[in-house]
């Protein structure tokens, strides 16, 4: 390497710092051995120290070294070789001492520094390996030298002296191939962990920017992993890391429990209604499940899927059909429907007319002017047209609702109750509306409420609990859908009596067109609810 260039600083790794903690380790044992030998040296012992005092006060200046090179490991090295020399120079140094305390080469103490020169040449390169050698071999040397000028009966070993040097060397060299083979192996650890951390990050990152709603459990069912688009689904302050799932939905947790029997018995096992309504209470969530692993229970990947996307793709082919031969009927519809309409203001204006009979024109007139307006809506939903939006106020608008619903039906209006705690105003088209509720309430009469004095339709509106948006919905308490046809009361021609099958899909489209959601329940204690849910009143502020 040319001497320009700099040779890379290379910082302490968590392989250095375990061959630094058993070194360590090292440092603090071996004095305290030393001293309960020297304690119990007798005549029979050959570890008598020639300087008792400098024996015992450098036994506990290698231990106190020991503690304050452990204390030193929480500050910032900024080079391995710094924290190598550092290291070689305080065993040099402690070992020299109590090789010197004890009586020189004699005391075979100098074979103490053949483990911390292994461990330290191990972390260094090739140069410094022979320098922590080269330290070592010095302080034999220096301790052998001043032991002669000192004390000038003492026998100076200067052979055995040189034999302990020159193994220290051995292992210097002996070491290179083992410490060139760990350090390869512990850059290819962390140029592993790097890789890994580095693919951790992208697959958090696009876990959590998936358009699909992910959620991973324990076998403890407890959430793991969950993206903002799940966390979304089933609330952000009940849905995060490490929270139960069935606290975050106990639907959703029945769900599981079901497919895990199914899974166990090797029979899948579905519930009649495999899907549950999101925090927001304006989306339908069918969950699908997949086992990570093969134990049982083990951790499950749970996809959240919005039925409302799909169902919205399926009707796309749906409604472009429908809406060109609905087109084609409202227009052949309307001829006679104006013509009925003419014919009833007509007969209004006889004056032989009782009042019974001019209250039926009147009925005659209005019911024209509702299929009128229905066939406005079709037309209107066939060409996708924006929905005309104002605000209204429900309880006035539920008022009128309730009156023009009652005369026309021919339906008491104690049966047909209206009830709030609250008033409220939603932005949405009357019309449509109307037509939506128009919808619901004939449904209820026709299918639950039936011939029983006794059975009543409420219609309700206030703000949803978990999340304040508005709504409006219907209750009765009659047999309620069956489950197994709850997914498909929304299609186009289907009926499960003897309709036509369009009245709540036009509700569910004209919904749509308003921004706003309709969605099916089951009524505690038996019945069914028919729930429209508005947009955020926020969402029209004006900021």
């Amino acid at each position: 390497m040319p001497a320009s260039i700099a040779a890379p600083v290379v910082t302490p790794s968590d392989l250095v710092w375990r061959v630094i903690g058993l070194l360590n380790l090292y440092r603090l044992l071996v004095p305290l051995l030393l001293l309960v030998t020297q304690a119990l040296a007798g005549p029979a012992l050959s570890l008598v120290p020639t300087h008792p005092r400098l024996f015992i006060g450098a036994c506990i200046a290698y231990f106190t070294s020991a503690l304050l090179l452990i204390i030193a490991r929480r500050l910032e090295w900024s080079s391995l070789r710094i924290v190598a020399l550092v290291n070689a120079g305080v065993d040099a140094l402690a070992i020299g001492l109590i090789l010197y305390a004890a009586g020189g080469v004699a005391s075979g103490l100098g074979i103490l520094l053949v483990l911390p020169v292994f461990a330290l040449a191990i972390l260094a390169d090739r140069r410094d390996a022979f320098l922590i050698a080269a330290l070592a071999a010095l302080a034999v040397l220096a301790q052998q030298v001043f032991s002669g000028v000192t004390d000038a009966t003492q026998v100076t070993d200067y052979v055995t002296a040189g034999l302990i040097g020159s193994v220290l060397f051995a292992t210097s060299l002996a070491t290179w191939p083992v410490a060139l083979r760990l350090r390869e192996t512990d850059a290819l650890v962390r140029r592993r962990e790097l890789d890994l951390a580095n693919l951790a990050q992208l697959s958090q990152y696009i876990v959590q920017h998936l358009r699909e709603s992910i959620i991973v459990i324990d076998a403890q069912d407890r959430i793991r992993l969950i993206n903002e688009s799940a966390a979304e689904i089933l609330g952000d302050k009940s849905a995060f890391p490490d929270a139960l799932i069935g606290e975050a939905s106990p639907r959703l947790m029945y769900l599981l429990e079901s497919w895990r029997k199914g899974a166990a018995s090797g029979e899948p096992e579905s519930p009649a209604d495999p899907t549950f309504i999101a925090a927001d209470s304006a989306r339908v969530i069918r969950p699908h499940f997949a086992a990570l692993g093969s134990m049982s229970p083990g951790p499950v990947l749970i996809f959240l899927e919005d039925t409302s996307i799909l169902a919205e793709k399926v009707q796309q082919s749906k409604l472009a059909a429908l809406g060109r031969l609905s087109a084609s009927i409202a227009h052949e519809i309307r001829n006679p429907v104006g013509a009925m309409s003419h014919a009833g203001q007509l007969l209004a204006e006889s004056p032989s007319l009782t009042s019974d009979d001019r209250r039926l024109t009147e009925i005659i007139r209005a019911n024209a002017t509702r299929v009128s307006g229905i066939i406005d809506n079709v037309q209107r939903l066939s060409r996708r047209e924006p929905a005309r939006l104002e605000w209204l106020t429900l309880s006035a608008w539920t008022e009128e609702f309730q009156g023009e619903f009652c005369d026309t039906m021919q339906f008491p209006r104690a049966r047909l109750e209206v009830g709030s705690i609250e008033d409220l105003e939603v932005r949405a088209d009357p019309d449509q509306l109307r037509q939506i509720l128009w919808n619901l309430c004939e449904n209820a009469i026709k299918h639950a409420v039936l011939d029983d004095p006794d059975r009543a339709v409420e219609i309700r509106y206030g703000h949803m609990p978990s999340n304040a948006r508005p709504y409006l919905e219907v209750a009765d308490r009659g047999e309620g859908v069956r489950p197994e046809i709850a997914e498909r009361i929304f299609e186009p021609f289907f009926s499960s009596g003897s309709g036509s099958g369009l009245g709540l899909f036009l509700a569910r489209e004209l919904a749509q067109a308003n921004g706003a959601t309709l969605l099916y329940e089951p009524r505690a204690g038996g019945g069914s609810i028919f729930r429209l849910v508005f947009p955020d009143r926020r969402r029209w502020e004006v900021r």
